[in-house]
């Protein structure tokens, strides 16, 4: 274990003695209330967390949550990082690095994305198959272990078995639930209409800024993956609108009650 990141977890450990949790949940732009759902909830700053990132961005709260829904023991992490920040890679994947040291063996990653299919609107929540990744790098580079190159299959980036309990989930809570692929780049400039075209030829069915590298990590560190994207936006080209954050956070936090509905549904299918 990293020197750091067992000083994190012997951190947590102490501050959250017996709570051992099941799932962890990343929360993307303006989604972070869903962590009000949790029961009995113990609430820690990132800022107080040793060696954690800082939250900078708005529509990040920048603070762990602990509690309880459906029956599970939910670890929220309401915030998460980003490239565009100027932050290093490590410091965007850390959070992972630290689920999986406190045992978490389920991870479900949402985000705020701008849909690319048709027939999307604002406020759907898009269950993700699989993702491309366009971002340019790839946290396995960058950590190995022991020096040697870690070679990951992501046949299963997403489980097949997580997918189906959403989709039941989705069917118990009376939901829609949208399903495609998920497309990441750095940001923090929006994508071209062009670029959004060829997106689309490639395959991609929504088009966010984040998520992509946590999976990857937690692949790597046999951890189940989930996602939901929320579509927040259409994006470029798809619409006349001008596309801002403002919208992305306005929308995300009117879809917070969704998700949070449909999150309980899961959890009590796992």
């Amino acid at each position: 274990m990293m020197p750091n990141l067992k000083e994190t977890k012997e951190f947590l450990d102490n501050k959250f003695a017996g709570f051992k949790p099941e799932v962890a949940v990343i929360v993307g732009s303006g989604l972070g209330g869903i962590a009000g759902a949790l029961a009995k909830p113990v609430t820690i700053p990132y800022a107080e967390i040793p060696n954690f990132p800082k939250s900078t961005v708005a529509g990040h709260a920048g603070e762990m949550v602990f509690g309880e829904l459906a029956g599970k023991r939910v670890l929220v992490l309401s915030g998460r990082f980003h490239l565009y920040e100027g932050r290093s890679l490590e410091e965007v994947v850390f959070p992972v690095h630290v689920v999986d040291a406190l045992g978490v063996k389920v991870l479900l990653v949402t985000n705020a994305a701008g849909g690319i299919n048709p027939v999307f609107n604002p406020g759907d929540l898009m269950l993700i198959e699989d993702h491309i990744n366009h971002l340019g790098v790839n946290p396995l580079i960058e950590f190995r272990e022991n020096g040697e190159v870690k070679f990951l299959d992501m046949t299963q980036a997403y489980s097949s078995r997580l997918r189906e309990k959403l989709d039941a989930a989705a069917e118990k809570a009376q939901l829609t639930l949208r399903r495609g692929v998920y497309l990441a780049t750095t940001g923090p400039s929006y994508e071209t209409p062009a670029e959004v075209k060829t997106f689309a030829w490639w395959g991609a069915d929504a088009v966010g800024m984040s998520t992509v590298p946590e999976v990857i990590l937690a692949r790597y560190h046999n951890i189940e993956v989930a996602g939901i994207s929320c579509i927040t936006n259409l994006a470029a080209g798809i619409s006349s609108k001008k596309l801002s954050h403002d919208e992305v956070l306005e929308v995300g936090k009117a879809s917070q009650a969704k998700l949070a509905k449909l999150l309980g549904e899961f959890l009590s299918l796992l």
